[in-house]
């Protein structure tokens, strides 16, 4: 499976971006999907992920600003971000998984080169 982020960019504190992962090379209905981020000097963290059968699930410190979803018509899984805010400054990352878990960076077999996101203040 390969995967390919894009979507980021520079933006305002409060700014809204939408980050799609459009998948290739497995099928696509057949993977759990997950959103990470790395900032820099600190570990790739877990941002939110989405099932096959339509679950999700997200950290906290997004709840409420962040929506993942998926079309499996097109193989694309979205991270809508709204109501940004500085510490979002990340490289974003997808990932797949063929399995039911979802949080660890070590769940997942799969993952796309990432795209910067930057938030001004």
């Amino acid at each position: 499976v390969q995967l390919q982020a894009s979507g980021g960019g520079l933006v305002q504190a409060g700014d809204s971006l939408r980050l799609p992962c459009a998948a290739s090379g497995g099928r696509f209905s057949d993977y759990l999907m997950g959103w990470f981020r790395q900032a820099p000097g600190k570990e790739r963290e877990f941002v939110a992920a989405v099932s096959w059968n339509d679950n999700r699930y997200s950290t906290e410190s997004v709840k409420g600003r962040f929506t993942i979803s998926r079309d499996d018509a097109k193989s694309t899984v979205y991270l809508q971000m709204n109501s940004l805010k500085p510490e979002d400054t990340a490289i974003y990352y997808c990932a797949a998984t063929p399995r039911k878990y979802y949080r660890k960076v070590l769940d997942y077999d799969y993952w796309g080169q990432g795209t910067q996101v930057t938030v001004s203040s």
